[in-house]
């Protein structure tokens, strides 16, 4: 068997890297439903995004002044931190067949991808405003009860909700028609397209299998605007190799600096249904 030189592992690592990248943008359902802060640049581990209260407008009368209106802000903290998959790639598996660059690449993508929906979904059980209780199956009522909610808020811009398979099939279920087609201006990426669902009361429905459901088969997903979360991004996703001799294989070593928080809690409401079928 002809050996493996460097010059065709480099290009391998080049595929894994290129497919793992793709895969980890484009498979994260929640980085095209929340805010993002592209924080590379900046110093530290924590940014804080100022919050600007509403002010009142008022009748003027010609010739006299107006009189000015203090604005006090205040802010959110998010911190960043590392997250990361190991994956160990042999020479035995690079020299053999199959693809092992697109297979790698795929997991490696899928554990980033994967980690980032879980940590702004677990975001969810902070709202203070609620609906539903356990072992109460979901309605399309919910979601215009929702809806209502956060307009009375005065949420801006798109409203989405992101609720567990088995609670998306009791939406449809409760329909007596089905959903609406996606509007393909609102699919940003594969996760987005895959999980759409349908819209109801303008509000676009995704379905997240990351959803945890508890011991009592019930799962805490939510209606929100996309000024209700962040992300802050310190370092994207990337791939660092490791060369192991002894073990005759090389570390696959994918990590990404982020941190995520919530914005503004009158802009979501959680969704406590049973998630069970």
């Amino acid at each position: 068997m002809a050996a493996t030189t460097s010059t065709t592992l480099d290009d391998l690592f080049a595929k894994i890297i290129a497919r793992a990248r793709f895969t980890a943008e484009e498979q994260s359902l929640m980085l095209g439903l929340v805010t993002m802060y592209d924080i590379t640049g900046d110093e530290g581990k924590v940014i804080q995004v100022p919050k600007y209260p509403a002010i009142t407008a008022a009748a003027l009368t010609e010739g006299t002044d107006m009189s000015s209106t203090t604005v006090s802000t205040s802010s959110v903290d998010i911190t960043v931190a590392e997250v990361g998959a190991q994956v160990v790639l042999t020479d035995l598996a690079a020299m053999g067949s199959g693809n092992p660059a697109e297979d790698l690449g795929t997991v490696l993508g899928n554990s980033i991808a994967t980690k980032i929906d879980i940590d702004l979904l677990a975001l969810f059980d902070g709202f203070s405003s609620s609906l539903g209780a356990a072992g109460q199956e979901i309605t399309v009522a919910d979601i215009f009860k929702a809806a209502a909610t956060l307009r009375t808020a005065k949420a801006q811009g798109d409203i989405f909700a992101v609720v567990h398979p088995y609670q998306a099939y009791q939406l449809k279920a409760n329909l007596t028609n089905t959903f609406a087609n996606p509007n393909g201006g609102d699919t940003q990426n594969t996760a987005m397209v895959n999980a759409y669902v349908g819209t109801i009361a303008g509000i676009d429905i995704y379905e997240s299998a990351n959803i945890v459901v508890d011991g009592s088969d019930d799962a805490k997903g939510a209606v929100f605007s996309r000024e209700a979360l962040a992300i802050a991004m310190k370092r994207d996703f990337q791939i660092e190799t490791q060369r192991d001799a002894s073990l005759r294989a090389f570390e696959l070593n994918a990590t990404a600096i982020y941190g995520v928080g919530e914005l503004d809690d009158t802009y979501g409401v959680e969704m406590l249904f049973d998630s069970a079928i």
